[in-house]
């Protein structure tokens, strides 16, 4: 599915960090919307996505001019005190259009310039290894964590079909590392994986971050229930996944590989 770009330039890039990301004092975001529209993403339930015609995954906004903007606020910023970056909010800063038009890249290029304090990159995309040369520049700076929700790629098509293959983002997680950049997997959500998940992410973390839907999506579970997510276990089976503490059964097994003070739950684990 190919998402519809729209080209926008925008008034202000920098955003208070608030809510979940509270521990911030400021989120970016380089897109508005996202090609991959995961089926349980809780943006699908927010403003942005709602009060816009088009369903979320089938649209994208390109931030024109972004790195003048950051420019000029990340200056601003740093003048009034500290300065903490979660990148991204409410996309995903690695669209397949990044590729293409390189506006996180060109953002980064901003940060490297003039770092903040810390940096957070969120991202499911393998694309985040084509910048670990600006990465790298930021060291203890900046942390990437991955998206891999599960090793699975049969659940991985099911919830998010859109989504980079998960043996991609493993290889990335390889690159990551080879460069030594600061780097976590955040298995959130949970999805159903095998029992040597743990085993598999060892080469290339030591830092875990686990949530789930109750956590983190901001609501205490509404707005996925509202996206009917318990639903799609049900008709898939895998009931015993869905709920509150179905978690629990991936710290378990994360215990068996890592130590505990390497595993992070929820709002923690994307803290600064």
């Amino acid at each position: 599915m190919k998402s519809e770009l729209f080209y926008k330039k925008p008034k202000t890039i920098l955003n208070k960090g608030t809510g979940f990301l509270s521990g911030y004092t400021h989120s970016l975001n380089p897109y508005t919307g996202c090609s991959f529209g995961c089926s349980y993403c809780y943006v699908r339930q927010m403003p942005v996505s709602l009060f816009r015609e088009g369903e979320w995954g089938n649209w994208v906004d390109v931030k024109i001019g972004a790195a003048a903007i950051l420019t000029k606020e990340l200056q601003r910023a740093k003048a009034k005190g500290k300065v903490t970056i979660f990148m991204s909010s409410s996309t995903d800063p690695y669209q397949p259009i990044e590729q293409k038009e390189k506006v996180t890249r060109s953002l980064l290029q901003v940060i490297v310039d003039d770092p903040p304090d810390f940096l957070l990159v969120q991202t499911r995309s393998p694309l985040v290894s084509r910048d670990i040369d600006l990465l790298q520049h930021l060291k203890d700076r900046v942390r990437v964590s991955i998206t891999l929700e599960t090793d699975s790629e049969t659940i991985r098509k099911h919830f998010t079909p859109e989504a980079p293959p998960i043996q991609a983002r493993f290889k990335a997680l390889q690159k990551l590392a080879d460069a030594g950049i600061p780097t976590q997997v955040a298995i959130a959500p949970v999805l159903p994986s095998g029992e040597y998940f743990p085993d598999k992410l060892k080469p290339f973390v030591n830092r875990i971050c686990i949530d789930d839907y109750f956590m983190g999506d901001g609501s205490g579970g509404k707005r996925t229930k509202k996206l009917e997510m318990e639903k799609k276990y049900a008709e898939l089976g895998l009931e015993e996944w869905y709920g509150p503490q179905a978690y629990k059964k991936v710290y378990k097994r994360l215990l068996g590989i890592f130590s505990k003070n390497q595993i992070y739950v929820s709002q923690s684990g994307f803290e600064p």
